[in-house]
Formats: C-alpha cells, sequence, structure tokens
C-alpha cells in the first residue's frame, strides 16, 4: 500500500486472524499511510482495531445501505449493544 501509494485504500477485515502484536503493526501502517492527500476505507466487525486507528468516521451498512453514521462512539456504542438495535 506505502510503495503504490493509492488515493483510496480499501482495507476489508485486515484484523481478522491477528495477534495483539500483528495488529499493532497494520494499525501503524495505516495511519503512516493516511494523511489530507488520500482516504482508507477500512472494513471490520470489531472494535479492537480502532483502539490503534482513530477513524473519522464510523459507518454501519446493513442490507447494502448505510444506515446509521457516527464518529468513533458509535462504534463503542455497537461493541457495547451489538447491531440488534439498529436492525429493529
Amino acid at each position: 500500500m506505502m510503495m503504490l501509494n493509492p488515493k483510496l485504500a480499501i482495507l476489508d477485515e485486515t484484523d481478522s486472524g491477528l495477534d495483539i502484536d500483528a495488529l499493532r503493526i497494520v494499525a501503524d501502517g495505516v495511519n503512516t499511510f493516511k494523511n489530507e492527500g488520500n482516504a482508507v476505507l477500512l472494513i471490520t466487525h470489531y472494535q479492537r482495531l480502532l483502539n490503534y486507528i482513530q477513524p473519522d468516521f464510523v459507518h454501519v451498512l446493513a442490507n447494502g445501505k448505510i444506515i446509521k453514521t457516527g464518529d468513533k462512539s458509535l462504534a463503542l456504542e455497537l461493541e457495547e449493544k451489538g447491531y440488534d438495535w439498529l436492525l429493529n
């Protein structure tokens, strides 16, 4: 990603299967990469990656639509409540 320097990087569940050390390495790479000249779309189901990467926005998708948007506090709320409260 750093070598190609794309304007948009889409990272789909990069935290899947990573131990805590590897998670920090990935997060450090994303944090080093992102700047005013590019964007990172980070897809995850878990809060733990967001402990290391500060998102500008958090979007929740269901049935192909964005059903809720917020800041990092939305990710924390999802961690606490799950997704059911948004789907009912």
